[in-house]
């Protein structure tokens, strides 16, 4: 069978179909060790030299990502933070950067107050705004533009094509967070990105049972050859590195990607049509209603579904959504997204002082559970709130 006509669906679930060369085993063997035999003559002629940059556990994990994701090389970090600020790590003081105002909470502390010390120049804006961009990138100094879509926690979607082309006018490179969408939905180096980021803790590993981050490369001219080699340095240097086990994991989680994201995009269209006039509801925050941000945008870029992650706003404010919280039984109280099981939290407690979450919200990460055990879950636990 022509592999260039196999479907992601089958690459992910075989995991490309490698089997082990000596034992004939279709589950890969678990690499430990941390260096590797120089030959007599002072070669490394496996390729390999230390686990921290040539680690074999990781090889069939990122070919796997790669070939998923469309790309050219793909690396594993420890952490999607090690990956993400990896990326920025590579660039030179002075640079000019463009990220969202309305992105992950971490990595955007991160840019603010680790970032801009050493030498970054860092400017948040309304990404999703063509007009806004255009307006703030600086041709010829803004080096990278920085995206999140769908955005966390109010799920705001961006144009990945217009923002590549603006970001690509004025020689900049683009880099997508893609975590939310997963490459079963989107596919940000088809449509113009340089770079894709996925905490592979979330949908890639898919099981909340590992730390893991990514990262996928278009190396589309000799520039951003060179860049993906800084990056590459920065994952080795820093010690930013996966362990072999974790990278074992997420290769197994892989498998089932198509399956758990497809089923948690189905269950959250759901969640959401019957949440959107709820007489507790103030308003439900996904891509996927037709009145949504984004929603024309996310219907062309997003296919086979709108993600697994939507927000609540509680009529009652803050009191209310988290008394609604507190009332769960089949969702769990607990911060992550993209496991088989459905996550509640109230998002400003999270995020502290400066969150773009409002006061009213509650992220939900929905899971593979049934849909409507979710939806009369989510029905008492209001009720209770507001009675």
């Amino acid at each position: 069978m022509d592999p260039k006509k196999v479907r992601p669906e089958s690459i992910a679930a075989q995991a490309l179909g490698w089997v082990d060369d000596k034992t004939r085993a279709i589950t890969p063997p678990i690499h430990v060790s941390s260096t590797y035999l120089r030959d007599p003559d002072n070669q490394y002629r496996s390729g390999r030299v230390y686990a921290r940059a040539d680690n074999p556990a990781f090889d069939q994990a990122e070919a796997v990502l790669c070939q998923l994701e469309q790309g050219s090389s793909a690396l594993l970090f420890a952490s999607g933070m090690a990956a993400a600020t990896a990326v920025f790590q590579a660039l030179s003081p002075g640079d000019h950067v463009l990220a969202p105002k309305v992105m992950y909470w971490s990595l955007r502390n991160w840019l603010m107050n680790f970032a801009t010390h050493w030498g970054l120049q860092v400017e948040l804006i309304d990404m999703h705004d063509p007009a806004v961009l255009q307006s703030a990138i600086r041709p010829g100094k803004t080096r990278l533009v920085w995206l999140e879509t769908p955005a966390n926690p109010l799920w705001s979607i961006t144009d990945i094509s217009a923002t590549a082309a603006i970001a690509h006018a004025a020689g900049a490179r683009l880099a997508v967070d893609s975590t939310v969408a997963s490459p079963v939905l989107t596919q940000p180096l088809t449509l113009g990105a340089d770079i894709v980021m996925h905490a592979a803790t979330k949908y890639l590993g898919g099981h909340s049972d590992l730390i893991a981050g990514a990262l996928v490369v278009r190396e589309s001219d000799d520039a951003m050859r060179a860049w993906w080699q800084k990056i590459r340095m920065v994952r080795a240097q820093l010690g930013g590195t996966l362990g072999s086990f974790e990278a074992w994991l997420l290769l197994r989680g892989m498998r089932t990607l198509y399956l758990r994201v497809r089923q948690a995009s189905a269950s959250a269209q759901r969640i959401a049509e019957h949440f959107a006039q709820h007489a507790h509801v103030e308003a439900i925050l996904y891509p996927g209603l037709p009145g949504a941000q984004g929603h024309a945008v996310a219907a062309r870029q997003m296919v086979g579904g709108f993600g697994g992650m939507l927000s609540l706003r509680a009529k009652g404010g803050e009191a209310a959504a988290i008394a609604t919280a507190a009332h769960v039984e089949l969702w769990k109280r607990a911060t992550s997204l993209g496991g088989t099981e459905s996550l509640v939290e109230h998002r400003a407690s999270v995020e502290g002082a400066g969150t773009p979450a409002p006061a009213d919200l509650l992220r939900l990460s929905v899971g593979i559970e049934d849909a409507g055990d979710l939806i009369a879950d989510l029905e008492q636990a209001l009720a209770r709130a507001h009675a």
